[in-house]
């Protein structure tokens, strides 16, 4: 529960309001996290927000854990305006990541929205360092317009690689841009995958996994081999203050990668 210091390497910032920091203990250092496990990233004097890890050193590997940040509120805003050699706190990591062992010798379909691309990227980085366990690794991403496009270099490195497939689709197109106009679910149909031998990895705006669950359940991906990533807003990051509780699940703890099976009546009930 006390934050450990840690101190910005370096910083990237991806886009107009997000940057990534790659962070590197000060003494002590905090377990090393799974991919899609979070950390609460601790700003003193203001506050300390859940951050999920969007980078981790390969192959268990020394190295900095790499979080996107989205400036949104007073906490983010003053961890996005961070600089080399400051100094941040950091405890975690919490929940559970994605159990990419099942997945082995399975295609790999991987679904992100907007700045869900940011934890399920050391998923797209393990699988692509480790290929010979995967059939087909597909990556598809929706963003808002052009200009919200994460991580758009390392998309374009993924692209030109031939053993993943990486498709990119927005809502509002600019003059510039000649890609894919819509909703992300219409790239399922050029996703060259196996439905019945895939396990999907979602994460995004809620609407949009509790659709694309949809999508994939029609096309043949078993129900428990779709896998999507909660969010809700979490402050201890134990199950204890309750903040985070979404029906029997609390988000920080039972999740937030959680299998559809469990999301589903979770997700598509109305809420009063």
């Amino acid at each position: 529960m006390v934050p450990l210091p840690y101190r910005v390497s370096w910083r990237r910032p991806d886009l107009a309001d997000t940057v990534t920091l790659a962070l590197e203990p000060v003494d002590d250092a905090i377990a090393r996290p799974t991919a899609g496990q979070f950390d609460m990233v601790w700003e003193p004097g203001v506050g300390e927000v859940p951050i999920s890890v969007s980078g981790l050193p390969g192959n268990g590997a020394e190295g900095p854990l790499e979080h996107t940040i989205r400036a949104v509120g007073p906490v983010t805003t003053a961890l996005c305006a961070k600089e080399v050699g400051d100094v941040v706190g950091l405890r975690g990591p919490f929940g559970h990541g994605w159990d990419l062992r099942r997945a082995d010798g399975r295609d790999l379909l991987i679904v992100a929205g907007g700045l869900g691309l940011a934890p399920v990227r050391p998923v797209v980085t393990h699988a692509l360092n480790d290929r010979d366990r995967f059939g087909r690794v597909v990556l598809l991403l929706g963003a808002r317009d052009p200009e919200s496009v994460l991580y758009a270099d390392q998309l374009e490195r993924w692209r030109g690689r031939f053993d993943v497939d990486v498709e990119v689709t927005v809502d509002t197109a600019t003059p510039a841009w000649h890609g894919d106009v819509g909703m992300v679910t219409k790239l399922l149909d050029r996703a060259p995958v196996t439905p019945a031998d895939t396990t999907a990895i979602v994460c995004g705006p809620e609407v949009m996994m509790r659709v694309l669950a949809g999508s994939l359940l029609d096309r043949g991906v078993p129900a428990g081999e779709i896998w999507l990533s909660l969010e809700r807003n979490m402050r201890c990051a134990i199950g204890h203050c309750g903040h985070c509780q979404l029906g029997p699940l609390f988000v920080c703890k039972d999740g937030p990668v959680v299998p559809w099976t469990d999301a589903r009546p979770l997700v598509v009930a109305r809420e009063r």
